[in-house]
């Protein structure tokens, strides 16, 4: 019992830790399915969009496999995506299993199928259409999600700051409720009714007992699923596999113990353990929201919360944890707490460790563990470094360059024209990076890859660094206005504009995205990758690409 008792609590602290690493992955990775019309790209000279798009399919140039064992293709990012999705949905299940709201229900779920059931073998079959119904239904979920809104749609929203702020008050909710401030029920008529159908016989019946449950621990899952949902936004399958792997794992759980009731009596007696996974949940909600507040607020440069605003937030939230589960710390919906449990103890010390660990950070420590979740370090206000020496703010004279830093003190460039006339003057290869400041793989990559030695001195001293950021809202003077058949849209702010830009040159909306140019403007290497987190490989396309440009 204490070892199931140890697993659970290691999944449920696992939100914290796994899911977030695992979104870094996938989000901000989607692309362009569409063929793209063909457009001149007037703020740019580069020529027509068709000539470029056919010097894309003629330069078939691939990084040696030898040295780079070469970048993964489109199709298969997003299999790898999709297959993170979905254990970011089954561990969302399984959690979910923990809450107050399902637990309890899993004897009366057997109690019955037990009882209904003529003969043994068609209360295994009853028990698994319950699990097939469950799954049915979430996945349905995820379906309508897909069809409402669809991957464009959710790309663009994942940088509006509306929807953000909407985003977070929603997670803010959710929390508050798992801290027993108030319950979130669905209406008790519509539960009622479910309730009264699923007395039917036969597989109606079956049907609205698994609906049932649906609607009856909405207060417990909802939090859940929404967490979930809103961390891979930017996948036209995204929310459907999310919802499968949620759904398949509360399916497989109710369903095996219909069919093995006897295992019942190996699972610990629901109590006072059970509102402690929820009220660890709602804290780690609270801290999730952050993030998509952090979001509205970088697009928009409110400059409300800092780096290290941010990071005190999550510290406290930390602290909070570990002084809950040590019972300092006690709700009016809490059973007392008589001692502390060996897992209780090595929980509360983790989370003590992890609210340490972020500490250092508020003097601009890198925290490489979260990076990608963390504003940007150029929003820190007081950052030391060796000696004891304080950063001193550089003087921002190119264009654009307010509205962002490239980081470890590459002197680059915020646009376009003016990095290509400096590529020009210098002789140097182009290394253009499509970034977003609410992309949190751009954050990993910066603060993973770029800091070692080999990568970065290419960057500050073999190419000529564009950071392009496709998604930030700052408006574009009336002049520099035009509608983009590309991206369907009027054209009116930088992050438009450079959307615009990656989208009719290379077919994708994706961030990060890094493509090695020559003065004429065509790719080193084609095709272009995006976040690849292995150094080596890193290394060798920067290489790779300066040995192109050496030839041409």
């Amino acid at each position: 019992m204490k070892k199931l008792f140890l697993i659970s609590l290691f999944a449920l602290f696992g939100t914290f830790f796994i899911p977030n690493t695992l979104a870094a992955k996938f989000i901000q990775e989607t692309t362009v399915q569409d063929t793209l019309a063909e457009e001149e790209v007037i703020f740019t000279e580069i020529g027509s969009e068709e000539d470029l798009a056919n010097q894309s399919t003629q330069d078939s140039t691939s990084i040696d496999t030898a040295k780079t064992n070469e970048v993964n293709p489109k199709d298969e990012s997003t299999s790898s995506s999709l297959w993170l999705i979905f254990l970011l949905g089954l561990g969302g299940g399984f959690i979910a299993f923990l809450m107050p709201c399902i637990y309890p229900m899993v004897p009366l779920t057997v109690s019955f199928f037990t009882k209904r059931a003529e003969t043994k073998g068609k209360g295994i079959q009853g028990a698994i259409i319950y699990g097939l119904s469950i799954i049915v239904i979430y996945v349905s979920i995820g379906l309508i999600i897909t069809l409402i809104w669809g991957a464009s749609a959710l790309n663009q929203l994942s940088t509006d700051a509306f929807f953000n702020i909407f985003i977070f008050l929603i997670l803010l909710i959710f929390g508050i409720s798992f801290l027993g401030a108030f319950e979130i029920n669905l209406p008790n008529n519509f539960v009622n009714k479910l309730d009264a159908k699923s007395d039917s016989k036969g597989l109606t019946g079956i049907f609205f007992m698994a609906a049932t449950l649906t609607v009856v621990s909405f207060s417990c899952t909802g939090p859940i699923i929404g967490g979930v949902l809103v961390s891979i936004e930017n996948d036209l399958m995204a929310p459907i596999v999310a919802m499968f792997g949620f759904s398949l794992a509360l399916a497989l759980i109710f369903t095996v113990f219909a069919i093995f009731p006897s295992w019942l009596t190996s699972l610990p007696k629901s109590g006072g353990w059970l509102n402690s996974v929820k009220v660890v949940l709602g804290f780690l909600e609270i801290a999730l929201a952050m993030k998509f507040l952090s979001t509205a607020d970088l697009v928009y440069h409110w400059g409300i919360l800092d780096r290290e605003v941010f990071l005190s937030i999550w510290i406290v939230i930390a602290f909070l944890i570990g002084f809950y589960l040590l019972g300092k710390l006690k709700f009016s919906h809490d059973s007392d707490l008589k001692f502390i449990s060996t897992p209780r103890l090595f929980f509360a010390i983790a989370a003590f460790s992890f609210g340490v660990y972020m500490v250092p950070g508020l003097w601009g420590a890198p925290l490489k563990v979260i990076s990608g979740l963390l504003p940007p370090m150029h929003t820190q206000d007081y950052v030391v470094l060796q000696g004891g020496e304080v950063k001193a703010e550089a003087k921002k004279t190119k264009k654009y360059s307010e509205i962002a830093e490239i980081p470890h003190g590459i002197d680059g460039f915020f646009d376009y024209e003016e990095g290509l006339a400096y590529a020009k003057e210098v002789n140097k290869p182009i290394f253009l990076d499509f970034t977003g400041h609410g992309c949190v793989n751009c954050r990993e990559m910066e603060a993973r890859v770029w800091p070692d030695p080999r990568v970065l001195q290419l960057l500050k001293e073999k190419y000529v660094v564009i950071s392009l950021y496709t998604d930030d809202r700052t408006p574009l003077p009336e002049s520099e206005h035009f509608y983009s058949d590309v991206i369907k849209k009027q054209v009116n702010t930088i992050g438009r504009k450079f959307m615009h830009l990656q989208a009719s040159r290379f077919q994708t909306i994706a961030q990060p995205y890094y493509v090695l140019l020559d003065l004429n403007e065509q790719p080193l290497i084609s095709p272009p990758i995006g976040a690849e987190f292995n150094v080596d490989k890193y290394l060798a396309y920067l290489e790779k690409g300066l040995v192109e440009f050496s030839n041409r």
